[in-house]
């Protein structure tokens, strides 16, 4: 399947096939009791329209982004596009990318509701219509970016290393890519990978994760992080029969746009949450074995320290020491499986 044929049956099945979120066959799409208290509360200020045709399978909502510039990639109807719009201020701004017409009518023809719902002068949205594998068609210029944002897309597209170079070059110095989407335990039998039900539901286009981490290898990004991951249930007997011996999990990642070692280093280095990201006054969570207690010092590896020193989290912590003594490598692994909550949700 060529890149245009994919596309036409993306749009096929997000445009006509889907008409809300109880259409999907797999447990993939996120259910709003899963997500944090803080962003169901968010939800009740979103049109609802907007909400029954939302098909992510996760909740890639950054913190510490007021007055940003965020972009949406793949944003259906709006609903992350307008969180996002309420967490930036409005001073910052959102811009959504999707090639599915049907979807961003709906979100675009409720950009005055939601602007008036939360008080703003005027939208601080923009939706534009276009692939996310040509931004520079869609007017996204280089280093323009704070955080793109992406919610169970980028799996759908037939380019995925274009789509994460784009990201890449878009994004400013110190840029945040944070994204959930589906991951496969293994690499996708080519005679699946073309079937357009499979591909709608994200499972055909999944990457294999060691496949992802070699992408962004190549693309100069070293170490993306797991925020937080959940396996991913087959609903539909026919789709379990198909697919049914790969694994799925929807995970949610970070990766950085800043020069970083392909291992975790250790150069005796501190990092102290000073605990006054809006939200989060008793601990910020970096990554899935990266949670820091408001005042509690923290040993961190050479990466993990530039990523709190070199992106937008900087003054949010107290970081001490450099990188003139090397101590070998950090053990700087995921939390063990046992010590992770039983009700912990990627959402």
């Amino acid at each position: 399947m060529n890149p245009s044929s994919t596309h036409e049956e993306v749009r096929h099945y997000y445009g006509d096939v889907l008409q809300s979120s109880g259409d999907l066959k797999t447990g993939a799409c996120c259910p709003s009791e899963s997500m944090p208290l803080a962003v169901r509360l968010m939800l009740a200020d979103i049109h609802p329209e907007i909400t029954e045709r939302f098909y992510g399978c996760g909740s890639p909502l950054p913190p510490a982004i007021k007055g940003m510039t965020i972009l949406d990639l793949g944003c259906g109807t709006g609903r992350d596009v307008y969180l996002l719009s309420r967490m930036v201020g409005e001073q910052g701004r959102v811009i959504g990318v999707d090639m599915t017409p049907e979807q961003l009518a709906v979100g675009a023809r409720h950009q005055l509701w939601q602007a008036e719902r939360y008080g703003y002068a005027e939208s601080n949205v923009s939706f534009v219509e276009g692939t996310i594998e040509r931004l520079d068609q869609c007017g996204i210029v280089d280093a323009s970016i704070d955080v793109v944002v992406s919610n169970c897309v980028l799996n759908l597209s037939p380019e995925k290393e274009r789509v994460f170079a784009e990201i890449f070059r878009v994004l400013k110095p110190g840029g945040e890519l944070y994204f959930s989407d589906v991951f496969a335990d293994r690499r996708i039998p080519a005679e699946l990978r073309t079937d357009p039900v499979l591909l709608g539901e994200c499972l055909s286009g999944a990457l294999y994760l060691e496949d992802f981490r070699r992408l962004l290898g190549r693309l100069g990004c070293a170490d993306a992080r797991c925020v937080s991951q959940a396996p991913i249930p087959l609903l539909d007997p026919a789709i379990e029969a198909r697919i049914g011996m790969v694994g799925f999990r929807s995970m949610t990642m970070r990766a950085f746009k800043m020069d970083l070692e392909d291992r975790c280093e250790d150069y005796g280095q501190i990092a102290t949450y000073r605990g006054d990201v809006e939200g989060l006054p008793h601990a910020f969570v970096l990554d899935d074995h990266h949670r820091f207690e408001t005042g509690k010092p923290m040993r961190v590896c050479g990466n993990t320290f530039d990523m709190l020193a070199s992106s937008r989290f900087a003054g949010h912590f107290v970081l001490q020491g450099d990188k003139r003594v090397h101590y070998g490598l950090f053990d700087c692994g995921p939390v063990p499986a046992a010590a992770v909550p039983a009700n912990g949700s990627c959402c």
